[in-house]
């Protein structure tokens, strides 16, 4: 695995010669605070490359700063790297996420309205969604895959005497509820529903545009976290670092486990044109 990050200080002969350095496993960009020219880019771009062919690593961490040079991101997103975003362990924190969402907005727990939308069953969709059912009494189920869940169901009904709520009606699911956790649903499938005006919504997938000029809610696609190591530089998000260095293929029960143990809080929730 490899960092990679501006310059703390740049020479005027390394910003003329594109010189990039590597320290440990870190490489240094000859990149400060300013934009590059796509020219540049993709000079740097092709360095990287050859710098981390000798390597033989394929995961990547990018500070705040490269990040914003776009020009340079696309040419590198274009390899076949892992560039480390945060969305995986987005995803692991999604009862973190609720939590927070539930206590900031100071929701009493009988009003608590959520709908789950997901179409692809994974895993972590699967042990959730029963969570969800069996912690709060108004939970719906939003998929175009009915018949996937039906396993689940009958064995929420005969362990809890619970019904889940599952369904798939655009016009009417999901007008009462006011936490929407979107596991994968992409802009254009999730604005075909009507939606609660002022639901708090959390894309966990990718990011996500509400198109319905009366929805007054949060639309909320990207975070950050706190965690107890704090040793890593704070020209990096916090996300990244924690994901990069977790083993993903463990139980999910594990993985909840290890984010208790380390301490992983959610710091902020950055929703469109405002921080929660």
């Amino acid at each position: 695995m490899y960092y990679i990050q501006e310059s703390d200080k740049l020479s005027k002969i390394a910003r003329f010669f594109n010189i990039i350095k590597l320290e440990n496993n870190h490489i240094i960009l000859p990149i400060t605070q300013t934009s590059i020219d796509e020219k540049k880019a993709y000079t740097l771009a092709i360095k990287t490359k050859n710098v981390l062919r000798k390597t033989n690593s394929k995961k990547l961490v990018i500070s705040k700063i490269i990040k914003k040079q776009k020009h340079y991101m696309n040419y590198l997103s274009s390899e076949s790297y892992e560039i480390v975003d945060g969305r995986w362990l987005f995803q692991i924190l999604i009862f973190d996420v609720l939590e927070y969402l539930i206590k900031t907005l100071d929701i009493p727990k009988e009003d608590i309205r959520i709908g789950v939308l997901v179409n692809d069953i994974s895993d972590l969709a699967i042990y959730a969604i029963k969570q969800f059912v069996i912690q709060y009494k108004h939970v719906k189920i939003v998929t175009n895959h009915i018949n996937s869940f039906k396993n689940m169901e009958d064995q929420i009904f005969e362990e809890y005497g619970i019904f889940m709520d599952i369904g798939n009606n655009k016009r009417k699911i999901l007008t009462k509820t006011n936490i929407i956790l979107n596991f994968d649903f992409p802009t254009e499938l999730i604005n075909r529903y009507t939606i609660n005006a002022e639901a708090s919504i959390v894309n966990f997938r990718g990011n996500v545009k509400i198109k319905n000029k009366r929805f007054n809610g949060f639309n909320i696609n990207d975070y950050e976290i706190a965690w107890k190591d704090e040793n890593y530089s704070d020209k990096f998000y916090a996300k990244d670092v924690y994901e990069a260095i977790q083993y993903k293929n463990q139980p999910i029960e594990e993985l909840l486990k290890k984010i208790k143990r380390d301490n992983v809080k959610i710091k902020e929730l950055i929703a469109t044109n405002t921080v929660i």
